[in-house]
């Protein structure tokens, strides 16, 4: 069952890639800068357990050059437990000259509170690693696109896409 939801999920995040704006696309608008705080939903799946998951985040730029601090809340749901993560993150912003695609590489601690349907909650740490992209778009916000690695009792893998508007 996760095989086909993730195919499906990848499908999506591929697609959502595939159409996001072209360089020249973004070189005509205003996009938001990189010094620039945001905020923006963020959706996609884990794995262990195989969820959907729905959240927001907010970004503070340059909390020192080329980093980025990036708070994050994210409610997962399905195989029997739902799920509310607490992410503190902080991401590297790699200088790409020749794309409107900004790579970017972090980590952050976790907080994991899980309610399974027929049991007791509780309350998991953990650390994760992240690589991912974001590239602005023609209204001036940014979509972005990661892989989040968990370390620890929490997810071992989210696939994670979202937009970030301006403050």
């Amino acid at each position: 069952m996760f095989i086909r939801h993730f195919g499906r999920a990848a499908l999506l995040f591929a697609a959502a890639v595939l159409f996001a704006p072209t360089a020249h696309a973004a070189e005509k608008t205003t996009a938001v800068s990189s010094s620039q705080a945001g905020f923006g939903p963020r959706i996609g799946i884990s794995s262990s357990p195989d969820q959907l998951i729905v959240g927001g985040q907010l970004v503070f730029p340059d909390f020192a050059p080329q980093l980025s601090a990036v708070p994050s809340v994210e409610l997962g749901f399905l195989d029997h437990v739902t799920t509310i993560a607490i992410n503190g993150d902080f991401m590297y912003h790699f200088v790409v000259r020749s794309s409107s695609w900004k790579p970017y590489a972090g980590a952050g601690a976790a907080l994991v509170i899980s309610q399974p349907e027929d049991g007791d909650s509780s309350t998991d740490a953990g650390m994760n690693l992240i690589i991912g992209a974001d590239v602005p778009t023609r209204t001036g916000n940014k979509f972005f696109g990661e892989f989040r690695i968990g370390v620890g009792d929490i997810s071992s893998l989210k696939i994670i896409a979202g937009w970030n508007f301006p403050m």
